[in-house]
Protein backbone atom coordinates (compact mmCIF):
# COMPACT_ATOMS: atom_id res chain seq x y z
CA UNK A 1 0.00 0.00 0.00
CA UNK A 2 1.21 3.63 -0.80
CA UNK A 3 2.89 5.59 2.23
CA UNK A 4 0.41 8.98 0.87
CA UNK A 5 -2.85 7.87 1.18
CA UNK A 6 -5.77 10.33 0.45
CA UNK A 7 -8.07 11.00 3.06
CA UNK A 8 -11.29 12.68 1.57
CA UNK A 9 -13.23 10.10 -0.10
CA UNK A 10 -16.17 8.46 1.01
CA UNK A 11 -16.86 4.87 -0.92
CA UNK A 12 -19.36 5.57 -3.56
CA UNK A 13 -16.64 8.35 -4.83
CA UNK A 14 -13.39 5.93 -4.46
CA UNK A 15 -15.84 3.53 -6.43
CA UNK A 16 -16.49 5.94 -9.36
CA UNK A 17 -12.87 6.70 -9.40
CA UNK A 18 -11.79 3.09 -9.42
CA UNK A 19 -14.52 1.77 -12.04
CA UNK A 20 -12.87 4.42 -14.36
CA UNK A 21 -9.01 3.62 -13.78
CA UNK A 22 -7.61 2.14 -16.56
CA UNK A 23 -3.95 0.90 -15.36
CA UNK A 24 -3.84 1.27 -11.25
CA UNK A 25 -5.59 -0.59 -8.77
CA UNK A 26 -6.75 1.16 -5.19
CA UNK A 27 -7.80 -0.09 -2.00
CA UNK A 28 -10.37 1.91 0.22
CA UNK A 29 -10.60 1.82 3.93
CA UNK A 30 -12.38 4.19 5.85
CA UNK A 31 -12.24 7.55 3.48
CA UNK A 32 -8.34 6.67 2.62
CA UNK A 33 -7.30 5.37 -1.04
CA UNK A 34 -4.22 3.29 -1.51
CA UNK A 35 -2.26 2.81 -4.62
CA UNK A 36 -1.64 -0.78 -5.00
CA UNK A 37 1.92 -2.21 -5.91
CA UNK A 38 2.53 -4.39 -8.89
CA UNK A 39 2.90 -8.40 -7.60
CA UNK A 40 6.19 -10.42 -8.54
CA UNK A 41 6.46 -13.13 -10.82
CA UNK A 42 6.47 -15.50 -8.06
CA UNK A 43 3.57 -13.87 -6.33
CA UNK A 44 1.21 -14.28 -9.92
CA UNK A 45 2.88 -17.49 -10.43
CA UNK A 46 1.90 -18.69 -7.26
CA UNK A 47 -1.58 -17.10 -7.37
CA UNK A 48 -2.22 -19.20 -11.19
CA UNK A 49 -0.91 -22.35 -9.67
CA UNK A 50 -3.60 -21.90 -6.70
CA UNK A 51 -6.82 -20.64 -9.28
CA UNK A 52 -5.56 -23.59 -11.52
CA UNK A 53 -5.30 -26.30 -8.46
CA UNK A 54 -8.64 -25.21 -7.28
CA UNK A 55 -10.89 -24.39 -10.23
CA UNK A 56 -9.59 -27.81 -11.28
CA UNK A 57 -11.42 -29.34 -8.66
CA UNK A 58 -14.48 -27.04 -8.84
CA UNK A 59 -15.18 -27.33 -12.66
CA UNK A 60 -18.25 -29.30 -11.96
CA UNK A 61 -19.62 -27.46 -8.85
CA UNK A 62 -21.23 -24.44 -7.90
CA UNK A 63 -18.20 -23.28 -6.25
CA UNK A 64 -15.71 -20.22 -7.62
CA UNK A 65 -12.38 -19.22 -7.29
CA UNK A 66 -11.42 -16.16 -8.95
CA UNK A 67 -7.96 -13.70 -9.02
CA UNK A 68 -6.75 -10.07 -8.15
CA UNK A 69 -9.74 -8.07 -9.82
CA UNK A 70 -11.97 -9.05 -7.92
CA UNK A 71 -12.62 -6.04 -5.17
CA UNK A 72 -14.16 -7.33 -2.01
CA UNK A 73 -16.34 -4.69 0.40
CA UNK A 74 -16.60 -5.21 3.86
CA UNK A 75 -19.17 -2.87 4.74
CA UNK A 76 -19.15 -3.16 8.65
CA UNK A 77 -15.23 -1.69 8.17
CA UNK A 78 -15.91 0.43 5.39
CA UNK A 79 -13.26 -1.37 3.35
CA UNK A 80 -13.09 -2.57 -0.02
CA UNK A 81 -9.85 -4.37 -0.92
CA UNK A 82 -8.49 -6.78 -3.81
CA UNK A 83 -7.94 -9.89 -2.58
CA UNK A 84 -5.33 -12.32 -4.11
CA UNK A 85 -7.87 -15.01 -4.66
CA UNK A 86 -11.77 -15.08 -3.32
CA UNK A 87 -13.56 -18.28 -3.56
CA UNK A 88 -17.49 -18.89 -2.52
CA UNK A 89 -20.10 -21.57 -2.95
CA UNK A 90 -23.55 -20.78 -4.01
CA UNK A 91 -24.90 -17.14 -5.19
CA UNK A 92 -22.46 -14.17 -5.56
CA UNK A 93 -23.59 -11.03 -3.63
CA UNK A 94 -22.73 -7.93 -4.92
CA UNK A 95 -22.48 -4.22 -3.64
CA UNK A 96 -24.37 -3.40 -6.73
CA UNK A 97 -26.13 -4.36 -9.93
CA UNK A 98 -22.19 -3.51 -11.79
CA UNK A 99 -21.03 -7.12 -10.18
CA UNK A 100 -17.63 -6.13 -9.50
CA UNK A 101 -17.82 -5.41 -5.75
CA UNK A 102 -18.33 -9.10 -3.97
CA UNK A 103 -19.94 -9.06 -0.54
CA UNK A 104 -19.35 -12.65 0.41
CA UNK A 105 -16.28 -14.46 -0.10
CA UNK A 106 -16.18 -17.78 1.86
CA UNK A 107 -12.25 -17.63 1.45
CA UNK A 108 -9.77 -15.05 0.86
CA UNK A 109 -5.93 -16.15 0.15
CA UNK A 110 -3.74 -13.13 0.20
CA UNK A 111 0.04 -13.90 -0.96
CA UNK A 112 2.68 -12.65 1.62
CA UNK A 113 5.48 -9.89 0.27
CA UNK A 114 7.94 -8.20 2.26
CA UNK A 115 5.81 -5.23 2.12
CA UNK A 116 2.48 -6.77 2.67
CA UNK A 117 2.89 -9.46 5.21
CA UNK A 118 2.56 -7.77 8.26
CA UNK A 119 -0.89 -5.74 7.17
CA UNK A 120 -2.18 -8.95 5.56
CA UNK A 121 -1.50 -10.99 9.02
CA UNK A 122 -2.60 -8.07 11.08
CA UNK A 123 -5.31 -4.90 10.35
CA UNK A 124 -6.08 -6.59 6.84
CA UNK A 125 -7.10 -10.01 8.83
CA UNK A 126 -9.22 -8.11 11.49
CA UNK A 127 -11.30 -5.80 8.65
CA UNK A 128 -11.76 -9.29 6.56
CA UNK A 129 -13.14 -11.05 9.93
CA UNK A 130 -16.42 -8.55 9.83
CA UNK A 131 -17.38 -10.45 6.81
CA UNK A 132 -20.35 -12.92 8.08
CA UNK A 133 -19.23 -15.52 5.26
CA UNK A 134 -16.00 -15.65 5.60
CA UNK A 135 -15.00 -19.07 6.85
CA UNK A 136 -11.38 -19.27 5.72
CA UNK A 137 -8.10 -17.17 5.47
CA UNK A 138 -5.14 -18.31 3.91
CA UNK A 139 -1.81 -16.57 3.82
CA UNK A 140 1.16 -18.45 1.49
CA UNK A 141 4.34 -17.12 1.32
CA UNK A 142 6.93 -16.93 -1.86
CA UNK A 143 10.18 -17.13 0.23
CA UNK A 144 9.46 -20.16 2.05
CA UNK A 145 6.97 -23.35 1.82
CA UNK A 146 4.51 -21.99 4.15
CA UNK A 147 0.81 -21.70 4.32
CA UNK A 148 -0.97 -20.44 7.49
CA UNK A 149 -5.07 -21.59 7.12
CA UNK A 150 -7.43 -19.87 9.45
CA UNK A 151 -10.71 -21.04 10.05
CA UNK A 152 -13.22 -19.94 11.91
CA UNK A 153 -14.89 -21.42 14.41
CA UNK A 154 -18.28 -22.09 15.52
CA UNK A 155 -17.94 -19.68 18.24
CA UNK A 156 -16.51 -16.98 15.98
CA UNK A 157 -13.25 -17.83 17.00
CA UNK A 158 -10.41 -17.85 14.75
CA UNK A 159 -8.27 -21.62 14.81
CA UNK A 160 -4.77 -21.27 13.09
CA UNK A 161 -3.65 -24.74 10.81
CA UNK A 162 0.39 -23.79 9.35
CA UNK A 163 1.11 -25.86 6.54
CA UNK A 164 5.19 -26.12 6.11
CA UNK A 165 6.02 -29.26 3.88
CA UNK A 166 5.84 -29.74 0.43
CA UNK A 167 3.76 -33.13 0.55
CA UNK A 168 1.20 -31.72 2.77
CA UNK A 169 -2.09 -31.16 1.66
CA UNK A 170 -4.51 -28.69 3.24
CA UNK A 171 -8.50 -29.10 3.34
CA UNK A 172 -10.91 -25.92 2.88
CA UNK A 173 -14.07 -26.91 3.80
CA UNK A 174 -15.43 -23.34 2.63
CA UNK A 175 -14.76 -24.91 -1.01
CA UNK A 176 -15.08 -28.29 -0.16
CA UNK A 177 -11.39 -28.68 -1.54
CA UNK A 178 -8.11 -29.48 -1.20
CA UNK A 179 -5.10 -27.37 -2.11
CA UNK A 180 -2.00 -29.53 -2.85
CA UNK A 181 1.52 -27.66 -1.77
CA UNK A 182 2.94 -29.10 -4.26
CA UNK A 183 0.55 -27.44 -6.57
CA UNK A 184 1.02 -24.12 -4.80
CA UNK A 185 4.88 -23.80 -5.19
CA UNK A 186 5.02 -25.58 -8.47
CA UNK A 187 8.08 -23.79 -11.08
CA UNK A 188 8.27 -21.13 -7.98
CA UNK A 189 12.05 -21.08 -7.02
CA UNK A 190 12.02 -20.45 -3.49
CA UNK A 191 14.96 -18.40 -1.79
Amino acid sequence: MSLKPRTDYRFPDYLAAEREAQDVKHEYLAGEVFAMTGASFHQNLIVANIVRHLGNQLADRPCTVLANDMRVRVEAMDLCAYPDIVGLCGEPSFYDEREDVLTNPALIIEVLSKSTQGYDRGDKFALYRALPSLREYVLVSQSRVGLDLYTREADDRWMLTAYTHLGECMRLESLGCTLDLAEVYAKVELG
